[in-house]
């Protein structure tokens, strides 16, 4: 099982924050770096402020050499699909290709409402979605020299020289995830290299697998590697008990009471519920650690942990 730093810097996390939790990360030996994509914090006040997540990747191409580094995911409501394959591409380039994005639909109103940002209904997000993953996918793959168009409902791309190119070919790695029954495994299907379930039960995301499965069996992979299976938890790991309840409380979380997409306890409990993910068909998990400052919490998933998923 590959492990994953998950973060949601939206939270109140400055670059700083994010640059020293991604160079830990890539010392520990951690597979890769991973953000949300949010311009508005679901608690407490934000402060200081949202940090956009291509130019903080960006950056971090630059200061770190082996960890790769994503989105999970960003929203097809932020970004217009042509400037978004320009950005990913070149922190792509930037990195040495060792980019990822994660896409979906959106989700967050109020955050569109506080910076201007139209919000669509669902149907109409998730076809975008859908236009933008095709014309993600089709400006990185077009050969050099040639040129790319699409015409879709919402979406029309005329003759685009369709660069830069990624370092990453046909394109850098393309994640969709989600719980919907029926649009996101048929997405998937067809658009995906890697399908995260995020934040839901050992039940339901075994259910949510199998969905996608079904989905490839009937849409097909035209040739295509087989797509890699991961889900997203929230992590609170300590040595014993007391460890355990002082990191939960720190993030407002209770462990008496634990939710579906959390993971609670010490090392050997945590590669327990791991290994359970493991056995329904996942190779790699994004592990969210709310507290970014808490780089013990990193270290000891670290060195107890992860010998134990090997």
């Amino acid at each position: 099982m590959r492990l994953c730093v998950f973060t949601e810097p939206q939270l109140g996390a400055a670059y700083e924050d994010q640059l020293a939790i991604a160079q830990r990360a890539e010392r520990l030996g951690f597979d890769g770096f991973f953000r949300s994509d949010h311009f508005l914090t679901m608690g407490g006040d934000g402060l200081p402020g949202p940090t956009d997540s291509w130019v903080t990747l960006g950056a971090l191409a630059r200061e770190t050499s082996t960890i790769r580094l994503g989105t999970l995911v960003t929203s097809a409501t932020f970004r217009h699909p042509g400037p978004l394959a320009i950005a990913v591409a070149q922190v792509d380039a930037m990195s040495g290709g060792r980019v990822e994005i994660g896409l979906g639909a959106g989700w967050f109103e109020r955050e569109h409402s506080a910076y201007g940002i139209p919000f669509p209904p669902v149907t109409e997000r998730f076809a975008r979605l859908g236009e933008q993953l095709e014309i993600l996918t089709g400006l990185w793959s077009t050969p050099a020299g040639s040129t790319f168009s699409y015409e879709g409902r919402y979406y029309d791309i005329v003759d685009s020289p369709a660069l830069p190119k990624p370092v990453q070919q046909p394109g850098p790695p393309v994640i969709v995830g989600g719980k919907g029954p029926k649009r996101t495994p048929k997405l998937a299907a067809r658009f995906a290299d890697e399908f995260n379930v995020p934040f839901s039960s050992l039940a339901d995301t075994d259910a949510q697998f199998c969905r996608v499965v079904e989905a490839i069996e009937r849409e097909g992979r035209d040739g295509r590697a087989p797509i890699v299976f991961s889900f997203a938890q929230t992590i609170v790991c300590g040595r014993d008990d007391a460890e355990v309840r002082r990191r939960a409380e720190a993030v407002g979380l209770d462990p008496e009471k634990p939710q579906d997409g959390q993971l609670y306890g010490t090392p050997e409990r945590i590669a327990e519920q791991l290994r359970d993910f493991g056995k329904a068909g996942a190779s790699r998990a994004f592990l969210q650690l709310l507290d970014m400052r808490d780089l013990e919490h990193l270290e000891l998933i670290a060195a107890e942990v992860a010998p134990l998923l090997s």
